[in-house]
């Protein structure tokens, strides 16, 4: 059997060292081609390797409130390989997601190959108001820091203040600022105790009403406010299926001078 480079030499009448430079040639393409091989398949298997093992399992989500740990991962398992820790950790290393409403920002950190957690930083709310059928939303220096249809039970509705109008972004404008600053205070006491308000209301004057279902607590100005709430937090289990008004505007230090009428 006759070798078929020998043939091609033989039919071209082609010089020993032609013959030699034409071998090499030939087998360095077969190595470069072998090599290049090689490398896809090695890419490839690394490839495999990074789909099949870095598989995102577990999902912790922290400092959420407003939404749930579903709606979190919803905001982050986004695009190609959302499910993959590797890509993952590419897509939002030193990268925080913002533009979310509600939220200053969330960062995604990848515990191990199987783990993610979720860091979520809310805005800072202390109230909301209605206009027009949208719930503005407002910080403690009364300034709208969101505006939505979505009504988020954690946070009180803010009654009585008087404004016609409100710009993103800026404070409400309503004749006492300082309101802000209380509505803040109360939500946070109120917190303080596991108080869940549904309402605060002011009156003309600047006294305050808060709103259990059906009951109403006048608390008037904040003189004792603290001591105020914390007699409340002992006095509303008591209030239970009742409906009427609980009166501690002209509570004092150490008195049980309040009164509750039944409506």
């Amino acid at each position: 059997m006759r070798n078929r480079d020998t043939d091609y030499f033989d039919k071209y009448d082609i010089s020993d060292e032609d013959r030699a430079y034409e071998l090499d040639r030939r087998i360095h393409n077969l190595t470069v081609a072998g090599f290049i091989e090689l490398v896809i398949c090695l890419i490839l298997l690394g490839i495999y390797h990074v789909l099949m093992v870095y598989t995102v399992r577990n999902v912790y989500v922290e400092g959420n409130a407003h939404y749930s740990a579903a709606e979190i991962r919803k905001f982050v398992e986004t695009g190609w390989f959302y499910d993959n820790s590797f890509f993952l950790s590419l897509k939002y290393r030193n990268k925080s997601i913002t533009d979310i409403p509600f939220v200053e920002k969330m960062d995604v950190d990848v515990v191990d190959k199987n783990t993610i957690k979720i860091t979520v930083y809310e805005k800072t709310l202390a109230g909301y108001v209605e206009y027009l059928g949208t719930y503005v939303y407002f910080d403690k220096d009364g300034i709208v820091v969101e505006s939505s249809k979505v009504k988020t039970d954690s946070i009180p509705l803010v009654t009585g203040l008087k404004f016609d109008h409100f710009v993103m972004y800026e404070p409400l404008p309503v004749d006492d600022p300082g309101v802000f600053q209380i509505v803040l205070n109360v939500t946070q006491l109120l917190g303080k105790y596991g108080i869940v308000c549904d309402r605060i209301y002011f009156n003309d004057n600047g006294d305050m009403t808060l709103y259990f279902g059906d009951i109403r607590v006048k608390m008037g100005d904040t003189d004792l406010l603290e001591e105020k709430v914390q007699r409340l937090d002992a006095i509303l289990p008591q209030l239970d299926d009742m409906k009427g008004m609980l009166d501690m505007s002209s509570y004092d230090e150490g008195k049980e001078n309040f009164t509750f009428t039944k409506d």
